[in-house]
């Protein structure tokens, strides 16, 4: 065979690895959303105890948390393993104010029901409303956006107040090879970017939170 014809046939052949790699199959890829706490010496935590019930998904659709819609048709779906998307949202809050919370401190945080810690300060409720994300193929790109928005309630049993915050964030990214992690990744960090507002918005003072606003 020909030089010429050995570059055509190549040509060809990864033109059509490209359009097999553009055309969705209706499968279900697996997400991972949770981010290893980092090790910190604990050495003085906060003496306010702060219990994180297991947030409310109130998602419109809980079948999935994103989807790729491909070049040449078809479309693949992302989900958490276990459809568990608000278990892993309120850990990764609960590890994130543990670990590095208001003012950089380490605070006493635990995952529970709030009839399980009695002596608990403040008792932290949430409804996830939407967290997802979408990816779009185009000729030599693939456009990412993703969404949250979070209702998070503070009761504080001291004085029996209550301080609400609604976070909603986003972002958007084009990538030239799209791969799975792409998507991960994105998620991850909006999530990232709620928690960050949550702790900049808030402060807690007497064994309360409160929002910064009313300072």
């Amino acid at each position: 065979m020909k030089p010429s014809s050995l570059r055509i046939l190549g040509c060809a052949i990864v033109v059509a690895t490209m359009l097999v790699g553009c055309r969705g199959t209706g499968t279900v890829r697996s997400l991972d959303l949770r981010e290893k706490p980092p090790m910190v010496q604990v050495t003085d935590i906060e003496p306010v105890k702060i219990v994180i019930e297991p947030f409310d998904d109130r998602r419109a659709d809980k079948s999935r948390v994103g989807l790729r819609t491909h070049l040449w048709g078809g479309t693949t779906y992302f989900n958490v393993p276990g459809d568990r998307l608000a278990s892993v949202i309120t850990q990764r809050i609960a590890d994130r104010l543990r670990t590095r919370g208001w003012r950089d401190r380490v605070w006493d945080v635990r995952v529970a029901s709030a009839g399980s810690v009695p002596d608990a300060d403040i008792v932290i409720t949430g409804q996830l409303l939407d967290f997802s994300a979408t990816a779009k193929s185009r000729v030599g790109s693939t456009l990412i956006d993703t969404k949250s928005r979070l209702k998070v309630v503070a009761k504080n049993l001291a004085d029996q107040s209550t301080t609400i915050r609604n976070i909603e964030g986003g972002r958007s990214r084009t990538v030239f090879w799209f791969s799975n992690d792409d998507i991960q990744e994105q998620l991850s960090v909006t999530l990232k970017d709620g928690i960050e507002r949550l702790i900049s918005d808030t402060a807690i003072e007497e064994k309360a939170l409160r929002p910064v606003q009313e300072h």
